[in-house]
């Protein structure tokens, strides 16, 4: 039996790790690959900022799910101290006595392993199969297992990779710029995002393919107009253009969801619900829409106040709120009377712009026979 070791930070998993890897089992015919994110490296500290080793690991689960006769390891991140290559490798001998070990790394890792710790026991164990890039570093490489091979017997595999012009610590950097979602695999992007590791803010396509994705069709071309106002209004007033943007994309989310789905969420993640009047259930989109936009999406508190105070407003509203709450009443397949002169209102006072829409809010659930809600009071009173 032939099993690859393919150890590193994987920090993040990216689509060059998965190729090298694919290249490493067809070219080294091997039955099993061993991916094994590592816990604590001795050869460098993690950067600052790196997600715990569980979060890691489950961007690896995903990353490399879907490379039959791959399995991913924790027998490194649920370690509390250092972990050295050589003792995951003697722990897989023993696991698999009899199969035939290859240790798989990178071309830089590769011509180091002489430093590595007992890496003497190290290449008694494990055959090195180094990914190679062509021919920027065959050279060193072929000089480099020829000594490997007079110090220590061992024979070196070498495995023709298909490089990719990509780094984890580059990716590093891409994710908070909303790029380099190309190199990453769907589910550990929706993972980074979720829980905005690395600082990472989502793809403006991606997220909208989501938002879109939760939507009625219909609903699609309001929200795509309220992103439009939303942006206009917030160059306008001085607020954040990618907060405006968020909330905009994300503010109706659960709009079609039933009123007990409504109630379902917001049980699952401990918000209070308030019996609401008759003709509020409309309301409950915009608390489920905040809760679910966190809890998949990752949004500031900021975008979370945004999408919660759309519908009612509030009293001691940002003006990232009043942004949202006139984009969503003004964008611009909105049709109803008096909405030319709040559009033109919206570009001249923010407040009286708002002011003017709870007015009209109110006025219109009146007519419909409907109370409106105490906050939408609140939020007039505060505006007077």
């Amino acid at each position: 039996m032939k099993i690859g070791i393919y150890g590193g930070t994987f920090n993040p998993p990216h689509i060059g790790h998965v190729r090298s890897a694919k290249a490493a089992v067809r070219q080294l015919g091997l039955d099993k690959l061993i991916v094994v994110p590592a816990g604590t490296p001795p050869h460098k500290p993690l950067p600052d900022g790196t997600p715990s080793g569980d979060m890691r690991l489950h961007m690896v689960c995903a990353a490399f799910e879907d490379l039959e006769n791959a399995v991913v390891s924790d027998i490194e991140v649920s370690k509390p101290d250092v972990s050295y290559t050589v003792d995951t490798l003697g722990a897989m001998k023993r696991e698999y006595p009899g199969a035939e070990l290859f240790l798989l790394v990178g071309t830089d890792m590769y011509l180091t392993l002489e430093t590595w710790y007992d890496n003497e026991a190290m290449l008694k164990i494990a055959t090195p199969a180094v990914f190679s890039r062509g021919s920027d570093d065959i050279k060193r490489v072929i000089d480099y297992s020829l000594s490997i091979q007079r110090r220590h017997g061992v024979h070196t595999e070498t495995v023709i990779n298909n490089v990719v012009e990509i780094s984890s610590s580059n990716l590093r950097c891409l994710l908070p710029k909303r790029e380099g979602i190309g190199y990453i695999d769907d589910k550990s992007y929706s993972y980074i995002i979720k829980n905005r590791i690395y600082d990472a803010k989502p793809d403006w396509d991606w997220l909208r393919a989501r938002a879109y994705s939760m939507l009625k069709p219909g609903r699609i071309p309001h929200v795509a107009g309220c992103e439009e106002e939303a942006l206009r209004l917030a160059e306008q007033w001085g607020v954040d253009l990618d907060d405006a943007r968020e909330a905009a994309i994300l503010h109706d989310i659960t709009k079609k969801l039933e009123t007990g789905e409504h109630y379902q969420i917001l049980e699952e993640y401990g918000i209070p619900a308030q019996n609401l009047a008759k003709g509020e259930e409309k309301l409950l989109h915009s608390k489920t829409g905040a809760v679910v936009a966190r809890a998949e999406f990752g949004v500031s508190d900021a975008v979370y106040d945004a999408i919660l105070w759309h519908t009612t407003g509030r009293a001691g509203m940002s003006d990232l709120e009043k942004v949202i709450y006139l984009a969503d009443y003004i964008e611009p397949i909105r049709d109803f009377e008096g909405v030319d002169i709040l559009r033109a209102m919206a570009y001249e006072s923010l407040d009286e712009a708002v002011r003017m829409g709870l007015e009209l809010s109110i006025r219109d659930m009146k007519e419909r026979g409907i109370t409106p809600n105490r906050t939408t009071f609140d939020a007039l009173d505060d505006l007077a």
